[in-house]
């Protein structure tokens, strides 16, 4: 099991718990609603962070394959044109 997806169960784990014990909590609808405002915004910022994270390690992935995919190409290309002078030098 990645990592990401550990933590992505520990997070959620912990705010349904949070928001368990706050409904349960003998306190006000008041201070109740705030307390819930409070754990699901922190929930979205975790998720939003976790997106972060996982849209930065793509980013990076594609511009590491995206400078292979170039510098192959040069390569093969430079190639090219090394066989098309030797050709013409021959004939």
């Amino acid at each position: 099991m990645s990592s990401g997806k550990v933590l992505l169960g520990l997070l959620v784990g912990a705010t349904a718990g949070a928001l368990a014990g706050i409904l349960l909590a003998p306190h006000k609808g008041t201070i109740t609603r705030k307390k819930i405002k409070r754990s699901s915004n922190a929930f979205a910022d975790g998720v939003k962070e976790k997106f972060d994270g996982l849209l930065e390690d793509i980013s990076e992935k594609f511009e590491k394959v995206k400078s292979e995919v170039t510098d192959f190409t040069e390569k093969k290309m430079a190639k090219s044109v090394d066989i098309k002078d030797s050709k013409t030098v021959q004939n």
